[in-house]
């Protein structure tokens, strides 16, 4: 039952629905905010357009993955879903300079959320990071991702700070393509832990910072991202939800902890004064309101009375047609000279509110070696992925007794999860579809086997001549790849016309498809952080 609170907040929120770009109709009262004692039980969000999906999905955006059941209407294919394979010259980013062994230990350069981008202006990759615990914000640049720079520049000079900073927490760092003011093209937050309030920054260079705005009160590890789907900065506010104090000296494990707030709005700046709330109490009308935490099945197992993980952060980015999350998961605190044990699971969002989390396997997990450089605290970093070729790389932090250090990992473009035949051929039929481009497209792994798709109408019927018998088979591994059949050199025939797409697959993986406007396959789809070749957070066609 919702709190009184809650649901005064609810009415005072309620407006026209929204419809999204992929057919989901969001509901009247957005956000949808959760009530706390669900939280507190453990309960695993439900997510509405995967019970109810639309009836016709619009496929014109982006690349379609198959991380969920939200495209699918059958299959006989199984899902496998893939974790990055680390940088065998880790970590990327090392403590070196003056300014970042002001401390004995730990010597930090650290991406605690901060950010990694590709910047189109300057064809560099960029990395902001915190240099020293609980230091300033410092700046790299890279020509290919692997092999950074630190610049001495004249904020602090002769350094490459760019933010000074007595007792900086975390913070993000976002590329904001489509600012019409370009003071604000870098937006840059902030958690100060000296007054313990977050802070808003904008940059044209992303060098030089105004002076702080600062937000609604927050925890320390608040973050924001953009949801370029519906326009909208987002701000992730940590919070915790247990009632009053909390004594570490007599109570070293908490039966809940961690969890975040939602706040939405239009203008970042604006957006990042929310109204005040109070701690792990239900929303007032007008306050950021409970959203996310862990739930049973991040804890199977764990009774009573015993530390159940905890959602230390949640940073998401724009990806294809669809919002990555990433779930810093705290497993256990630090201990015997380890930092705390976090990995970073993913989640996958199509509205940016709901979250699916089919795999709780750690997306990048801890080392095993308490001596390694990721032997705990394994953190996200702000824009979430850059996208370089066929590969994707994901930056993040990790620590060790000594060092705080950032690494890399890489995973196939689209590579979250792939539907997977062996040698026994499988299917898979889509919902119905529409699309206004001419040329599909798929990623597909299927050089020992082969890939057929045909095209039926709303009712299953096979549409001529996209049958199976015409189709050109694919036998390739490809992260771009045209599809084919003989009597037609398009779709063009079928725009705008509710169909659905039937793979049949052998010895193969199918990770991806889509209908480009282009004949190079430009998805038109969101780039999380960028790469070469990308000139906007776009995959535009030249």
């Amino acid at each position: 039952m919702l709190r009184l609170t809650t649901l005064a907040f609810f009415i005072v929120s309620a407006a026209a629905a929204e419809t999204l770009y992929n057919g989901i109709v969001l509901p009247e009262v957005w956000p949808p905010y959760r009530d706390i004692e669900a939280l507190r039980r453990g309960e695993v969000m439900e997510v509405p357009y995967l019970k109810t999906p639309p009836a016709v999905i619009p496929i014109d955006l982006g690349r379609q993955l198959f991380v969920d059941d939200f495209l699918i209407a059958e299959t006989t294919l199984r899902r496998e879903f893939h974790r990055p394979q680390p940088w065998e010259g880790n970590p990327v980013m090392r403590p070196d300079k003056r300014w970042e062994m002001i401390y004995q230990t730990p010597k930090t350069a650290i991406a605690f959320s901060d950010g990694v981008w590709w910047d189109p202006q300057a064809q560099l990759f960029k990395m902001w990071y915190r240099a020293a615990p609980f230091g300033c914000t410092a700046y790299a640049t890279s020509k290919d991702g692997l092999k950074w720079e630190k610049p001495a520049l004249d904020v602090r000079p002769k350094t490459n700070i760019v933010m000074l900073s007595t007792q900086r927490d975390s913070s993000v760092v976002w590329l904001d393509h489509h600012a019409t003011d370009p003071a604000q093209r870098w937006k840059f937050f902030q958690f100060n832990r000296d007054c313990y309030l977050g802070s808003v920054h904008t940059s044209a260079d992303g060098i030089h910072w105004s002076e702080p705005v600062w937000c609604g009160n927050s925890g320390d590890r608040t973050t924001f991202f953009h949801n370029p789907f519906r326009q909208k900065w987002v701000f992730s506010i940590r919070d915790e939800l247990f009632k009053g104090p909390w004594d570490y000296t007599t109570k070293p494990v908490r039966p809940i902890g961690r969890g975040r707030r939602y706040w939405e709005g239009d203008d970042f700046v604006k957006a990042a004064q929310w109204p005040n709330f109070t701690s792990s109490e239900a929303p007032k009308p007008g306050q950021p309101g409970f959203w996310i935490a862990c739930d049973t099945l991040d804890s199977p197992g764990v009774p009573d009375g015993e530390m159940k993980a905890e959602l230390y952060n949640l940073d998401a980015a724009p990806y294809e047609s669809l919002m990555l999350g990433f779930f810093s998961v705290l497993h256990g605190n630090a201990a015997a000279g380890r930092p705390k044990v976090n990995d970073i699971q993913l989640g996958y969002s199509r509205d940016g509110f709901h979250w699916d989390r089919p795999s709780r396997e750690a997306f990048i997990p801890v080392s095993d070696d308490v001596k390694a450089w990721n032997a705990g605290n394994v953190q996200s970093v702000g824009g979430g992925c850059c996208v370089v070729g066929d590969r994707l790389y994901f930056y993040h932090s990790g620590r060790n007794a000594a060092m705080d250090q950032t690494g890399v990992a890489f995973l196939r473009r689209d590579g979250f999860a792939s539907m997977d035949a062996d040698a026994a051929s499988g299917t898979l039929t889509t919902r119905p579809v529409t699309f206004q481009g001419r040329f599909p497209f798929v990623n597909v792994a299927a050089e020992a086997g082969e890939l057929r798709v045909e095209v039926l109408d709303e009712q299953g019927r096979v549409i001529p001549p996209f049958t199976r018998e015409n189709a050109v088979p694919i036998q390739s591994d490809s992260t771009r790849q045209k599809l084919a059949w003989a009597g037609a050199d398009d779709l063009s025939t079928l725009i705008g016309k509710p169909v659905r797409f039937r793979f049949h697959l052998t010895h193969g993986q199918l990770f991806a498809f889509w209908v480009s406007s282009h004949p190079n396959g430009s998805s038109g789809g969101y780039v999380a952080a960028g790469g070469p070749g990308f000139t906007t957070d776009r995959d535009l066609a030249p």
